[in-house]
């Protein structure tokens, strides 16, 4: 049952801001918790109303996603973090390889919850945060069913173009989504280096996508 709950939370934390129908251009003078609080509200108003999105459609997450999650994630932050150490001696076609492929493990892990990631609510819980702070933790809790579960985003204050928070990591029922795939990569790439890693993650994906193909017996 706990590990139900935390695959329907990490659906919804995840894949809540690839969800969005637009990217408003006053999102980078939002409040962190203003912004999740948004994209909490959005992402559970996207599944129930999205039906491909209820059937878990790896395919239109994935275009959802690329359209939309940029201004609101730092997915190449999430990336190098589950790597660990090793990035840096990465070349930037490892890291390209590395990025897509896991993106397109995390949407293929976690749509199959999106169907059951109904009839929830949110509470945003007060920021604690000094105002010159670049990074923070957006606390909330979501209830259902079952007993409230908190789930907690890490945010970073970025410069530039496209400045703004954006998200790096969450964690459902103390467990930290990054902090999982760490562990796991780090046994990959101390038995088969970077390259050794990114060949297990595509032929991961590409089992799950030949698995989620096979007609429905019965």
């Amino acid at each position: 049952m706990k590990r139900r709950v935390v695959a329907k939370l990490f659906a919804v934390g995840a894949f809540g801001p690839w969800l969005l129908q637009q990217a408003p251009a006053w999102a980078t003078d939002e409040a962190p918790d203003a912004l999740i609080g948004r994209l909490t509200k959005e992402a559970l108003d996207t599944i129930a109303a999205d039906k491909a999105v209820q059937a878990g459609d790896v395919e239109r997450i994935i275009t959802l996603m690329d359209q939309k999650i940029m201004p609101y994630l730092n997915f190449q932050r999430m990336t190098a973090s589950a790597v660990g150490p090793a990035w840096r001696k990465t070349s930037p076609e490892q890291r390209q390889r590395l990025e897509a492929e896991f993106k397109t493990l995390l949407v293929r892990t976690y749509s199959g919850a999106m169907g059951q990631a109904k009839n929830l609510s949110y509470d945003i819980k007060p920021l604690r945060a000094a105002p010159d702070d670049k990074e923070v933790i957006v606390r909330t809790v979501i209830t259902g069913r079952g007993d409230p579960v908190q789930l907690d985003y890490r945010l970073e204050k970025t410069p530039g173009v496209g400045a703004g928070w954006k998200i790096f990591n969450l964690n459902v029922l103390g467990v930290w989504l990054v902090d999982t795939y760490r562990s796991q990569f780090s046994q990959e790439i101390n038995a088969k280096g970077i390259d050794g890693l990114i060949a297990t993650l595509a032929e991961r994906n590409k089992s799950n996508a030949a698995g989620a193909a096979k007609p429905a017996k019965g």
